[in-house]
């Protein structure tokens, strides 16, 4: 069964928040294995300077790739990413299918972004919005995007 991983930097702490994630992370599971890794943020000073920044963020990376299967599609979200409709991305999420890889893995950073290095290694920079969301809200977007992503190559009426 194919494989479908959200990492998230953080984790969620509002009932509503957790409620939205476990039901759209239920969901997926009918269509694939799916695992949603929370990852702890680097911990910073209140007003971090931009060396402390990238040394935190370059932490962050080790984890992240440690959680990435070699061979996996990679999926940074990122404000300066590509913007797809759910079709598009569902088209996308079928050719990573076709393709042979087994596994792809969604990605969102911390507060304070994504390494630079990190971001290099996606094969796809995925932007949900020119407008900002919060982490939390993000995570529930992405979950229902995946979602409605695999519905509609399902042929299910859910994405209608």
């Amino acid at each position: 069964m194919f494989q479908l991983r959200l990492i998230c930097m953080g984790k969620l702490k509002e009932q509503f928040y957790l409620s939205a994630a476990g039901e759209y992370a239920k969901r997926l599971r009918a269509f694939c294995d799916f695992a949603l890794i929370e990852l702890p943020e680097c911990r910073l000073p209140e007003a971090p300077n931009p060396t402390q920044i990238a040394q935190g963020l370059s932490e962050e990376a080790a984890r992240i790739r440690a959680k990435i299967p070699k061979g996996s599609f990679f999926c940074v979200f990122a404000p300066e990413g590509k913007q797809l409709s759910s079709p598009e991305l569902a088209g996308t999420l079928g050719g990573v299918k076709s393709s042979g890889k087994s596994c792809a893995c969604f990605l969102i950073g911390s507060s304070f972004g994504v390494d630079a290095g990190l971001k290099a290694q996606a094969d796809l920079l995925l932007s949900m919005s020119t407008m900002t969301f919060p982490h939390h809200l993000a995570r529930v977007m992405a979950l229902e995007q995946l979602y409605r992503a695999e519905s509609i190559q399902a042929g299910t009426k859910y994405h209608k």
